[in-house]
């Protein structure tokens, strides 16, 4: 909070005298340090400090402002170059004072900063500037001009910088209500980077072209380009957790829901825990998918820090289909349906009718040994016009699925229903318990191929001299230990 305070009492004021804020060298030090990083992963091929610099400038972007930017340019590039002229377009004009005082230093630093990583990397910085000041015109056609700049560019070290601008791309025509019309450039980018065998930009275009096609509710296409894309481990978590959740919205949609519930579950645990608006999105479609398979979701779920007001809808309507309520459940959709609808989720609980009908005569069937077929329907709340022949359908239906274990006498008109069995008898404990196993061995492998380990560019090669030697005082050890072993017998 106090960090907060400062930032806001820290802001440059409007007033000519001094329209360089107080925090402004210290931020530009920084923007300076971050470039020098950035062209020494450029020059040692580290893509990791190339990766440590965008985080570092994801902690510092609350700061930026028009004259740290102009600093910052001014300080990278020749003031009036072409480069330059580009990216200075996209912001304010500073006074002609400022602009001199920041081409003094920029000289001294010209000769460093003449890489293509510090250009693209000037690019992103004032995206996410542009973006964060909700221009989103000129963000858009920043955006555009840093990928027809990246296309041109063939280097291993902008891979990062790439994929992070691949996202504000995207982010930028989806802010203006045009994401359709990237749909042709993603594409190509995406076929770009798989021959170039750029992975983190092929997982980075996968997930922006998969939420491409779910925007606009194009799930088969979705699934094609899913299917057909080529796979290989993950580099980067987020995109992972990403990938995660689009595959389960996917999967929910085919009515697969054992493996939507199975992705949707793991991209909420692996998310990172400030990303809070994910998490919860997650666990909105992890309910409703939970609920079409007929579980019931722990009350725990729905009481997890920062999202009980956002799970209480979700929470009102667990509740509704574990009593089995057709009423209860017919408010709470109607009470919670502009929120349903904003979250993409009201097709889903159309589908969930049955399942309250199902749990509702699954009650009726373990609390009565034999009922007439028009207290079924009364009990359950049919609102047709021939409540009694949909009930006998719905009860035929059930016996039929094995949701219940009762028969039905027609000619008298009651559903019989059978004594429970012991679930200990069957084999459902020990599917229970592999399928725990298995979450468990599989989580233990991805932490196996996650963890990564320092280049060994460092230690030096062992020459063939070195290998001879090495190789002829293990084979006299060998020697020496083989002649004792015979004197001991």
């Amino acid at each position: 909070m106090t960090q907060d305070v400062e930032m806001k009492e820290q802001q440059p004021t409007p007033a000519p005298a001094n329209p360089v804020s107080p925090t402004s060298p210290s931020v530009l030090e920084q923007l300076k340090d971050i470039s020098a990083l950035i062209e020494t992963g450029a020059y040692t091929r580290e893509v990791r400090r190339i990766m440590r610099a965008i985080r570092w400038t994801i902690q510092i972007r609350k700061k930026l402002n028009v004259s740290v930017l102009s600093a910052f340019l001014n300080s990278a590039f020749v003031p009036g170059s072409e480069v330059h002229s580009r990216l200075a377009a996209y912001i304010p004009k500073e006074d002609d004072q400022d602009m001199e005082v920041d081409i003094g230093t920029s000289v001294t630093l010209l000769s460093k900063h003449s890489l293509p990583e510090i250009e693209i990397y000037c690019y992103l910085l004032v995206l996410i500037f542009l973006i964060d000041q909700k221009r989103y015109d000129e963000a858009k056609a920043c955006s555009s001009a840093s990928i027809a700049r990246i296309k041109n560019l063939n280097r291993r070290t902008i891979d990062v910088l790439a994929s992070r601008l691949y996202f504000y791309y995207s982010l930028s025509y989806e802010l203006t209500g045009d994401l359709a019309e990237i749909r042709g450039t993603l594409l190509a980018l995406h076929r770009t980077a798989t021959l170039r065998h750029d992975e983190l930009g092929q997982e980075t275009l996968l997930n922006l072209l998969l939420r491409n096609y779910l925007h606009y509710n194009l799930y088969d296409k979705a699934e094609k380009l899913r299917s057909k894309a080529p796979r290989f481990e993950a580099h980067s978590n987020q995109q992972f957790c990403r990938y995660l959740f689009y595959l389960g919205k996917i999967r929910t949609i085919q009515l697969e829901y054992t493996d939507a519930k199975e992705s949707l579950l793991q991209a909420a645990r692996k998310a990172p825990v400030s990303a809070l608006g994910f998490r919860i999105l997650c666990n909105k479609w992890a309910v409703i998918v939970r609920l079409l398979l007929g579980e019931i979701p722990e009350r725990t779920v729905f009481m997890q820090k920062g999202m009980e007001k956002a799970l209480r809808p979700y929470f009102e309507l667990t509740n509704a289909v574990r009593i089995g309520d057709l009423e209860l459940f017919k408010t709470v959709a109607e009470k919670f349906a502009s929120a349903f609808s904003s979250d993409g989720t009201n097709n889903l609980i159309v589908r969930l009718r049955h399942n309250v009908i199902r749990t509702g005569l699954r009650n009726i069937s373990i609390s009565y040994s034999k009922i007439s077929l028009a207290d079924v329907a009364k009990k359950l709340r049919l609102d047709s016009p021939n409540p009694i022949a949909d009930a006998e359908s719905i009860v035929a239906k059930a016996i039929r699925d094995g949701a219940i274990d009762a028969t039905i006498d027609h000619a008298c008109g009651w559903m019989i229903s059978k004594e429970t069995g012991d679930i200990y008898s069957t084999n459902e404990p020990q599917i229970a318990f592999n399928s725990r196993i298995a979450f468990c061995l599989n989580m233990h492998n991805e932490a196996v191929r996650a963890l990564r380990f320092p280049p060994n560019s460092d230690k030096e090669k062992e020459s063939a001299e070195k290998r001879r030697e090495r190789q002829q005082q293990e084979q006299e050890l060998a020697k020496h230990i083989a002649e004792e072993d015979d004197d001991e017998f």
